[in-house]
C-alpha cells in the first residue's frame, strides 16, 4: 500500500511553518529598511540632491531661450552669413521691452556677458532706450548700440538659445566657443583655469608624499611602544583634532611669516640676517607647510591599524634568518604595510584636492587651489554654472583617482581601523 503524503508543519494558530517563515523574514527585512530609512532619506537630501543640482546647473542654459524667446524664434533658419531680418530686431526689440517692463533683464545680460564682453552693458544701454525706439529697428537698435550691427552678436544669441550648454565646461579648462562654433583657447591672460587645475593635482601630491615621509615613522613608534608610551604619543596625534581648523592655519601665519616666530629664531641663531627672512607665507611653501601638519593625522590612523596587526616575531623571524634590519624591513615588514598606505595616501590626497580655508589663508596667489575660484565664482562674480562646472570637473577627477587606485590596489585591500 502507498503512504499518504505527510502533512505539513503548522504553528500553533494553524499556518503552515513555510508560510510563518516567509512572513517572519519579510517582517525583519521591513523593520530593517525603517531603521536605515531616516539615514538613507537624509543621504538623498543631504547629498544626492546637491549632488546632482551641482551637475545639473553646470549644463543648464534658459537665460536666452525665456528672456528672448520672440528673437530666438525670429532666427530660426537665419543662416548666418549676414545681418539678419528686420523681423528679428524688431523681436528683439519687444523681447526688450517686456524685460524691461518686468525688471528681468540681469541674469539674460550676465549670461552673454559671460560669452563676449560689453553684452551686459548693451543689453542695459538698449533697454533703458527701448520705448523710444521706432521701426525699422535695425537701423534703431544700431544707432543706439553698434553691438547689434556685429554678425557675431547674433551667432551669440542664436547658439545660446539652446537650454543646454558645454560653455560652462569649457571655460573651465581655458576653452571657448568662437563665433562659428569652433573650439579655441580662451585668450592668453584669461588662462586661469587649467594652471589651478594643475597646481591642485601636484600640490595635492607632494602633501600626500610629505604625510607619508612623516607619518609613517610616527605610525610605526605607536605600533611598536609598549602601551603607556603609544598612548600618549597617540593623544598627540589626535590633539590637532580637538582644535579648530582655523585656529591651527592662523597659528602657521604666526609662526612662518617675515617677522614670524620661525623667521625670528633663525636670526637670533646667525642663520639669516635680519633684512633677508625668508618668505614662507602666502606662497605656495605656505600651503604645503600648513596643510601637510593638518592632514598628517589622517595618514597617521590608517597606517597605525595595518602596524598595529603586523605580528612582531616576523621581523624576529626575518633577522633569525640572516637579514639585515634594512632589508628585513623592505621584503618583510613594509609589503605589509601597504593597505596602511595605499589608505592614508587616498585619504589624505581627495582631501587635499577640496580643501578651501587653508590654501585661502595662507596660500596668497600662488598657492591657491582650484577650490578658492569655486567659491569666488559662487560668492563674487555669481558664475554659478561656471562654478558648478568647475567643481564637477574636480568630482570627475576623484572618481577616475577612485578607479585607478581600484585597479592597480584594490580597494578589498585598503584598511582604515
Amino acid at each position: 500500500m502507498s503512504e499518504s503524503p505527510a502533512a505539513p508543519l503548522r504553528t500553533a494558530d494553524g499556518v503552515p511553518l513555510k508560510v510563518s517563515l516567509r512572513r517572519t523574514v519579510r517582517r525583519s527585512k521591513i523593520k530593517a529598511l525603517l531603521l536605515v530609512a531616516p539615514l538613507l532619506i537624509f543621504l538623498f537630501i543631504a547629498f544626492l540632491m546637491p549632488l546632482f543640482e551641482m551637475l545639473w546647473r553646470s549644463v543648464d542654459n534658459p537665460e536666452v531661450s525665456t528672456h528672448l524667446s520672440r528673437t530666438v524664434s525670429a532666427l530660426e533658419g537665419w543662416n548666418g552669413e549676414s545681418l539678419p531680418d528686420e523681423a528679428a530686431f524688431a523681436a528683439l526689440a519687444e523681447d526688450l521691452r517686456e524685460g524691461q517692463q518686468e525688471r528681468n533683464l540681469g541674469l539674460l545680460s550676465s549670461r552673454l556677458n559671460y560669452e563676449k564682453s560689453g553684452m551686459r552693458s548693451t543689453i542695459s544701454r538698449t533697454a533703458r532706450r527701448v520705448d523710444t525706439l521706432e521701426p525699422p529697428y535695425r537701423a534703431s537698435l544700431i544707432e543706439v548700440n553698434d553691438t547689434w550691427g556685429e554678425l557675431d552678436t547674433w551667432k551669440l544669441i542664436q547658439r545660446e538659445a539652446s537650454p543646454y550648454t558645454i560653455s560652462y565646461y569649457l571655460a573651465a579648462v581655458d576653452l571657448q566657443l568662437s563665433p562659428d562654433g569652433e573650439i579655441v583657447k580662451v585668450p592668453e591672460h584669461m588662462r586661469i583655469h587649467a594652471t589651478l587645475f594643475w597646481r591642485t593635482l601636484w600640490m595635492s601630491a607632494v602633501i600626500t608624499g610629505l604625510t607619508l615621509l612623516l607619518g609613517y615613522p610616527v605610525a610605526f613608534l605607536l605600533a611598536s611602544l609598549p602601551a603607556r608610551h603609544s598612548n600618549l604619543l597617540m593623544i598627540l596625534v589626535l590633539l590637532p583634532f580637538w582644535t579648530s581648523l582655523l585656529v591651527r592655519t592662523t597659528t602657521w601665519i604666526a609662526i612662518l611669516q617675515s617677522q614670524g616666530v620661525l623667521n625670528d629664531v633663525m636670526v637670533a641663531l646667525g642663520l639669516i640676517a635680519d633684512e633677508a627672512r625668508w618668505q614662507m607665507i602666502h606662497n605656495k611653501l605656505g600651503t604645503i607647510i600648513a596643510m601637510t601638519h593638518i592632514l598628517l593625522p589622517f595618514m597617521i590612523l590608517p597606517l597605525y591599524s595595518v602596524m598595529k596587526t603586523i605580528p612582531p616575531s616576523y621581523m624576529r623571524a626575518a633577522r633569525s634568518l640572516g637579514g639585515k634590519p634594512f632589508l628585513s624591513f623592505r621584503r618583510v615588514y613594509f609589503p605589509l604595510t601597504i593597505p596602511g598606505i595605499a589608505a592614508g595616501g587616498i585619504l589624505v590626497f581627495i582631501l587635499s584636492i577640496g580643501y578651501y580655508i587653508t590654501p585661502a589663508l595662507v596660500g596668497g596667489q600662488s598657492g591657491r587651489f582650484i577650490t578658492n575660484y569655486i567659491a569666488y565664482h559662487m560668492q563674487t562674480s555669481l558664475n554659478w554654472g561656471l562654478a558648478a562646472a568647475i567643481a564637477s570637473i574636480l568630482l570627475f577627477v576623484v572618481i577616475i583617482c577612485y578607479l585607478v587606485f581600484n585597479r592597480l590596489i584594490g580597494v578589498d585591500k585598503v584598511k582604515l581601523g
